[in-house]
């Protein structure tokens, strides 16, 4: 699976079984699914995802996302796996993920799902402050969570966390310490959702009553970056930053967008992702043991769009603070995680060629 192209297949199952609506919360809307999802959709979508993978060499999952799968009549539970499994089964795909609740989890349900060949549980956390969770109506804890984790993990399924930042009465500090819980659980994967104001959810009621301030863009990027800090240095997998663009995941200046307000942009993890690296380019143009006019930064081609910045904003930055000229090279053999920077002019140099100009111009 390492060396192998990883594809997901993804199908929505909105707002079945859960119990409840929370404040931020309108599943059918963020899915763009409107409808309750029968065997012959997870057919239809299987064969159509598998017709239009280029790579043949590759690792394939099912995903039931949205809802809480576990907690829907098992009936249909059933129906909807047994679809699924039969394309495990011809070898067409690899394994089946499934998304729920962290109060849906328990021995007689992992069983089913093992039955079925289910390979990741992703558990929908986003918080592990018990009054956050509160406000929120999210009808769980976090001893929910963590006794689900753990039944997870014994029963030797890949364990997923999703959290979210900038929920109502949550702080910074109060998102630092959910990742930090988070991390102590084990996942193998993590996805960080900043909180967006969805059309018809009472978090909308919130915002226009002045009772909720989302984050702004800048706050999101902040907060998300120093969680990317934290799950990378564990070596935790971040497999999504910020919702899913759809129709109507869009700009509030949309025509049909359900985004109300918050820190929605169309390439927000790039934008986390540039800001990382920014400060890594930072680091080492600290460390340079000379002033320098100009510098090479040699990336793989894979990292140049975060090297560069939304918008050439990191260029732009560095050009303004350091006065600095920047080349960004590419180099197809260089590491992923590695940045080289290298003076390619010195400022003596640059004042050196100055004078001499201005002394070949006055002769």
């Amino acid at each position: 699976m390492k060396n192998k192209r990883q594809y997901i297949i993804p199908i929505f199952v909105p707002h079945l079984g859960c119990p409840n609506d929370c404040t931020f919360c309108n599943q059918r809307k963020i899915s763009g699914q409107l409808k309750n999802v029968t065997e012959n959709d997870v057919r239809d979508t299987i064969e159509f995802y598998l017709k239009n993978f280029k790579e043949k060499n590759s690792y394939i999952e099912v995903a039931f996302y949205g809802g809480s799968f576990t907690g829907i009549d098992v009936e249909i539970q059933e129906k909807l796996l047994s679809t699924a499994y039969e394309y495990v089964k011809n070898k067409s795909i690899d394994g089946i993920r499934i998304s729920t609740r962290p109060d849906y989890i328990d021995r007689v349900i992992l069983k089913r799902l093992k039955k079925y060949k289910v390979k990741t549980i992703e558990l929908g956390v986003q918080s592990t402050n018990d009054y956050v969770l509160s406000t929120c109506k999210r009808g769980h804890t976090y001893q929910d969570v963590i006794n689900a984790s753990k039944l997870i993990r014994r029963f030797g399924f890949n364990l997923g966390h999703q959290m979210m930042v900038g929920l109502p009465e949550s702080s910074f500090q109060d998102d630092l310490k959910t990742a930090n819980d988070l991390i102590k659980l084990k996942p193998k994967m993590i996805r960080i959702y900043p909180v967006l104001v969805i059309k018809d959810t009472e978090l909308e009621n919130e915002y226009k009553s002045g009772n909720y301030e989302p984050l702004t863009v800048n706050q999101a990027v902040e907060r998300c970056k120093e969680l990317c800090y934290l799950f990378g240095k564990k070596k935790i997998d971040i497999i999504r930053i910020g919702l899913q663009n759809t129709d109507t995941i869009c700009s509030p200046t949309n025509s049909g967008s359900e985004v109300v307000a918050g820190p929605y942009h169309e390439t927000f993890r790039q934008l986390v992702e540039s800001s990382i690296y920014y400060d890594t380019i930072i680091q080492k143009i600290k460390k340079l043991n000379t002033k320098a006019k100009e510098i090479t930064i040699t990336v793989n081609p894979q990292n140049v769009n975060n090297v560069v910045g939304y918008k050439r904003e990191n260029i732009d930055k560095i050009k303004e603070m350091y006065d600095l000229d920047v080349e960004v090279k590419q180099d197809i053999k260089q590491p992923l995680e590695k940045i080289d920077i290298e003076v390619s002019k010195k400022f003596k140099d640059f004042i050196d060629d100055k004078e001499t100009v201005e002394s070949k111009r006055k002769k």
